[in-house]
């Protein structure tokens, strides 16, 4: 037979489009709701994932492609599109799955609830009793706070908030004439209504529209639109990683939180990149928005159904637990389970026997790593506590268990990340609160954004100091600690421990560590350090040793990391990568990646671990961590990826990427061409969903 050609790791239809890929992703999540398998009401939070989904897509995504097509017209990405090309691509698709979403909520989905007795009603079918009942409901909550903004020669068009829902009001007067009032839906009113008696739901939007001859009771007729906005969240100002094209510029002391600040300013103000409106909606009405909003007819998509399917995830259907999965409760971890929370030694002691792998959400995380800290604040013998926050829930419990150590005088140090996009503002509130309360409080660290997930204890015990460590792939968040899929350790092992503080001395002294012995460092040495491992792979490859690459991670989008895969595959290695979301690698395609395959898991909880394992002939490496393959997690934040040596654990991770690549449930592979398959279990196999096999038997 003859070989096949080897084709150039580096032309352009080698990669996939990233923003495409993205999108790909979002199509795999809605193909969830269209499942006819799952439980109605879980279809209805997938179908308002995807609102949610596509709303933060318009504002990142398409927005910084409208820069781009501003700013840089003429620069290629690496698959070869150019940003006018990449943003016209982009629409298309968003609109055509927009359609399929409206299609599957009107067609299937709200009959469906229907056939349930859950009703999802338009005003005009509902009966005269229900009518009165929603007329008291709008004059007694909703008139006091509307505000009709008219636009006429005394009144300029009013300013239009992001992802604000709006009626476009056309009032015909007694004389003929017609005027335009805009009305903004207030969003601190409950947009689903529950009619009395579990009669069903309607919209606000359609109350206030139904019930505006109270408002304007001389008008002779009048006409209500739903729109709403997107505008673009911009790349931010204070991105660090670009003073490094301007090595003499240097920010001033605290500067980073008022630029911060003055960004989440900005986004109330920003471009308008979409107006969606109601496809009922006149044209020249339509034609007169665009005009006033100073936008063209591209950026404007007309909706069949409803505004903002994110809403869906707002619907409060009371019991009906036969429309939703089972219930997932979180096991204790073997080891830890039988600890009482005020036995600090027998917790620091089990801990320091053997490193301790959690699984989230499988693994309690109030009992693990909440615990860990709740210890550490209420244990005499511990000197430190230290902390990154990327991103927390609100009334945490971590920050109050911090706050009990500063209490108890423990010195209590915490890097708090505020340019985490869109939670910016809550991560300043939290820094301000533990400040006040005495704790050292760093603002990320300048020139590059901190996406490190570390805590380390400091105790000190009869052999001296001892560090406890714990090093994951998930925030130090209790709310997505039960929605999320995470892996952390938690070690007393003495090279990590070391180098951990190394890393905290780095995030809060701004003093770069002259070695990392152990950890991966980002933007330091974990580019490099992946980059050999891959390589030594093709290079045991030629030399007849076991070789394979597998990985799990969320996104791989680096084009040097690719490249390096893609030339792995043509020596001949094995590779299995279990990519969540956008993936700019193309996979199977003879003579480029042949070797490759690429595939990816949804379900109910968001997949959200990296796992790394080289086969390193033999000797398998295992690493786990916070750092996908992408070039912002590689040269533009703060990441650490841990090598794992103990072998019960390198035992788990091995049999958890095993789980992964035997699902046939929630499973989608990618095809050459970049689309994806969701696979199937074949005649007379088991079907096998990974996330419930770790429900069922995490220990």
């Amino acid at each position: 037979m003859d070989a096949i050609p080897l084709l150039d790791v580096d032309a352009g239809d080698a990669y996939i489009n990233r923003e495409l890929s993205w999108l790909a992703f979002a199509r795999r999540v809605l193909e969830i709701a269209e499942d006819n398998s799952q439980p109605l009401l879980e279809r209805i939070k997938f179908a308002g994932i995807m609102g949610m989904i596509f709303d933060e897509f318009v504002m990142k995504r398409i927005g910084g492609l409208h820069e781009k097509v501003k700013n840089q017209p003429g620069v290629a990405n690496l698959d070869g599109l150019k940003p006018c090309e990449e943003l016209e691509l982009c629409c298309d698709e968003l609109k055509r799955q927009t359609g399929i979403l409206s299609q599957l909520f009107v067609d299937i989905l709200r009959p469906s609830l229907a056939g349930e007795g859950i009703f999802l009603l338009s005003y005009d079918s509902i009966s005269e009793k229900d009518k009165n009942f929603l007329q008291r409901h709008f004059e007694e909550s909703v008139l006091p706070i509307l505000t009709p903004l008219a636009v006429d020669a005394a009144h300029p068009f009013p300013f239009i908030s992001n992802l604000s829902l709006n009626l476009a009001v056309v009032i015909t007067k007694a004389d003929g004439r017609n005027r335009f009032v805009r009305l903004k839906v207030p969003a601190n009113r409950k947009r689903w209504v529950a009619l009395p008696e579990n009669r069903g739901f309607i919209l606000l939007e359609e109350i206030i529209a139904n019930n505006l001859h109270l408002l304007f009771p001389r008008a002779t007729s009048i006409a209500t639109y739903c729109f709403r906005v997107t505008r673009g969240a911009k790349d931010n100002p204070w991105d660090r990683a670009r003073l490094d094209d301007r090595p003499g510029e240097e920010l001033e002391p605290g500067s980073i939180i008022s630029m911060v600040t003055a960004e989440l300013n900005y986004r109330k103000f920003a471009g308008i990149v979409l107006l969606e409106v109601c496809d009922s909606i006149p044209e020249e009405l339509l034609g007169w928005l665009v005009e006033q909003l100073n936008i063209n007819e591209t950026q404007v998509m007309k909706i069949h159904g409803m505004l903002g399917y994110s809403v869906l995830l707002e619907l409060k259907v009371e019991g009906r637990s036969d429309l939703r999965d089972a219930p997932h409760i979180p096991v204790h971890h073997y080891r830890l389970k039988n600890i009482h929370p005020l036995d600090s030694d027998t917790f620091f002691d089990e801990i320091k026997k053997e490193d301790i792998l959690i699984h989230l959400p499988y693994h309690d995380f109030d009992s693990s790593v909440l615990q860990l800290l709740q210890h550490a604040a209420i244990d005499p013998k511990v000197l430190a506590i230290k902390l990154t926050i990327y991103r927390t829930s609100s009334q945490s419990p971590i920050i109050k268990a911090l706050m009990e150590g500063l209490e108890r005088g423990k010195q209590v140090a915490v890097l708090v990340e505020i340019t985490a996009r869109f939670d910016e503002a809550p991560n300043i509130a939290w820094g301000k609160q533990l400040e006040q309360g005495g704790a050292h409080v760093v603002y990320g660290v300048e020139r590059l954004k901190t996406h490190v997930k570390l805590a380390m204890v400091v105790r000190e015990e009869s052999g001296g100091i001892k560090r406890y460590v714990h090093i994951g792939t998930g925030n130090y968040h209790t709310g997505t600690a039960r929605l999320y899929g995470d892996l952390g350790i938690i070690s007393c092992n003495q090279q990590l421990g070391e180098d951990a503080s190394r890393l905290f001395n780095e995030l809060t002294g701004a003093i770069v560590a002259q070695e990392y012995k152990l950890l991966f460092v980002a933007p330091h040495n974990m580019r490099e350090r992946f980059t050999e491992l891959i390589r030594r792979e093709a290079d045991n490859c030629r030399s007849g040793k076991p070789v394979g690459i597998r990985a799990k991670l969320n996104q791989l989008q680096d084009r040097d990391i690719i490249r390096e895969l893609y030339l792995a595959s043509q020596a001949g290695v094995p590779i299995s990568l279990n990519v969540r979301g956008l993936c700019s690698l193309r996979a199977g395609v003879p003579g480029l990646s042949q070797t490759i395959r690429v595939y990816s898991i949804l379900g109910r909880f968001l997949e959200h671990s990296r796992i790394y394992r080289f086969e390193n002939a033999g000797d398998p490496i295992f690493l786990i961590g916070s750092a996908d393959w992408m070039k912002r997690n590689l040269d533009r934040r703060m990441e650490s990826i841990v090598p794992v040596s103990n072998p019960a654990i390198k035992a788990e991770l091995e049999e958890i990427l095993s789980v992964y690549e035997r699902d046939n449930t929630f499973s989608w592979d990618m095809m050459p061409n970049g689309k994806y398959r969701r696979r199937k279990p074949a005649e007379g196999e088991e079907p096998l969903a990974a996330q419930s096999h770790f429900a069922s038997f995490t220990r």
